[in-house]
């Protein structure tokens, strides 16, 4: 069809949609900067003016789903659609209500009606029962999951949900960069919501035992199936083929090369002793005395990096500091850099402590916070000033679990990773904040890394889930991705 876009569209942009606007189930792969949000609003544009569709629910994450609203809609659907766009809120007021009724049941064909919600709301009874019943009445809907791994996990609540309520849509896109953030597995759900016949398997453990290859482990009176490596993964990739358009920065945008380095940061004699107690023992006795212990591998995963980055919480939740060099090495990255800098890290003691130590060498102008407590007013101010080259504001730092969704830093030439996380969807997501349309500029990135230490495991184990992801996606996403770890 001729349909008449608001916003030009890339070539890539082009053939996206051409090849996917009317289908009824498609999965824009589309690596995060490549504007996967734009073909989906174009798709609906299209579907509208066809009178094929009427109604749309767009499930996203907390930190994304606001810019549906705020962003992305206006700036890509056409103003000669008129739209009525409700933005979920947990608490149902009489007027939210009110917008509710409006937007589900509307009674003018001639407006296109759209519910924006939050997939945590998904977990909920309320929210599940909401967007059900939007679907259900507005047969001629589409229901879009944007940064669809979010619902890579088949047992929980909200992928339950989204899926049942997905049924009584007549079309239904996922959408993210990255579908395959720990392994093969994560795709089946994202597929069921689709359709759950189109991997060829209803069952979860039919395509598991199709894919992944299985090994029975036995612990104690306990046995259990354990994934041990995957197989046909060349099959499953023709699979996808059928419903899926991937997409990758450097065969569409003239974007430049992103540039990987580390640094390393040795452990003080203070540090070494510890972490050597925290990882043969699982305990750390501190100078005061007191203990800190770990349930479970994932705890203890994180008291090590704790540990790397110069503190320990000890069992009664108080915060130990230790010496380390982490901060000093901070300062000589820093030294090196022109321009602009995202500094990530993990935990909110760090990111307290990076602003005070940048604002006593720098100035307080020259440095912001952007974590779980920031307000929601202050957000966007904060991102403004960033991205305006006339401010004094040069450093970004940021829990990416809070900033590393759905936010515009291209101003930044320089990102700083103070520590990691096992999550490949946060790394990636991180990463591009700074590296998306809008950067003409080489990014680099930098890891702050002690060596020996779980900093290093950490990178190779995200290096291996990307070579998994390129074997069943047909492609490698960030190829040269911490290449140094390897040698």
């Amino acid at each position: 069809m001729k349909y008449k876009f608001k916003t030009k569209p890339y070539k890539h942009q082009q053939e996206v949609f051409d090849a996917s606007w009317k289908k009824e189930n498609y999965a824009l792969f589309l690596e995060m900067g490549t504007g996967k949000t734009k073909v989906t609003i174009d798709s609906i544009g299209a579907l509208f003016k066809e009178n094929l569709l009427n109604a749309v629910l767009v499930v996203a994450p907390k930190g994304v789903y606001g810019n549906w609203l705020s962003k992305e809609i206006p700036a890509h659907l056409p103003d000669d659609i008129e739209r009525e766009v409700v933005l979920w809120q947990p608490n149902l007021t009489k007027k939210f209500k009110e917008e509710l009724r409006s937007v589900a049941y509307g009674g003018n064909e001639d407006v296109l009606r759209i519910l924006i919600m939050n997939i945590e709301a998904l977990s909920t009874p309320k929210g599940s029962q909401v967007a059900e019943k939007f679907l259900k009445i507005n047969p001629n809907s589409m229901c879009v999951v944007d940064e669809s791994t979010t619902i890579k996990n088949r047992k929980a609540a909200r992928t339950k949900n989204i899926i049942k309520a997905a049924k009584h849509a007549r079309y239904r896109r996922i959408l993210t960069g990255s579908p395959i953030t720990k392994n093969p597995m994560d795709l089946y759900s994202q597929c069921e919501f689709l359709n759950d016949n189109l991997l060829g398997y209803t069952s979860y453990y039919a395509f598991q035992g199709r894919y992944a290859v299985i090994q029975t482990r036995t612990m104690g009176n306990r046995s259990f199936q354990h994934i041990v490596g995957y197989r046909r993964l060349d099959e499953l990739h023709e699979k996808l083929d059928k419903f899926s358009h991937r997409v990758l920065k450097e065969d569409c945008l003239d974007l430049p090369d992103k540039i990987y380095s580390s640094r390393a940061v040795p452990l003080s004699g203070q540090q070494k002793e510890a972490y050597q107690q925290m990882s043969e023992y699982a305990v750390a006795l501190l100078n005061k005395g007191e203990l800190s212990t770990t349930a479970n591998v994932l705890t203890q995963i994180m008291r090590l990096q704790e540990i790397c980055c110069g503190h320990l919480r000890t069992d009664d939740g108080e915060i130990q500091a230790l010496s380390h060099n982490r901060l000093h090495e901070l300062h000589n990255t820093i030294d090196e850099m022109i321009g602009k800098v995202i500094i990530w890290a993990s935990f909110v003691y760090d990111i307290k402590a990076i602003e005070q130590s940048l604002a006593d060498a720098y100035g307080p102008e020259s440095v912001v916070t952007f974590y779980g407590e920031t307000s929601q007013e202050d957000r966007d101010e904060i991102v403004s000033s960033f991205q305006d080259p006339d401010s004094e504001l040069r450093f970004f730092v940021a829990n990416p679990r809070t900033g590393g969704y759905g936010l515009t830093l291209t101003a930044a030439t320089n990102v700083i990773y103070y520590n990691n996380s096992y999550d490949l969807e946060i790394r990636l997501q991180s990463e591009d904040r700074a590296h998306r349309i809008g950067q003409d500029h080489h990014v680099l990135y930098v890891d702050l890394v002690s060596p020996g230490t779980v900093d290093e495991k950490i990178l190779k184990a995200l290096k291996n889930k990307i070579s998994i992801a390129g074997q069943v996606l047909g492609a490698v996403s960030n190829g040269n991705i911490w290449a140094y770890c390897c040698r």
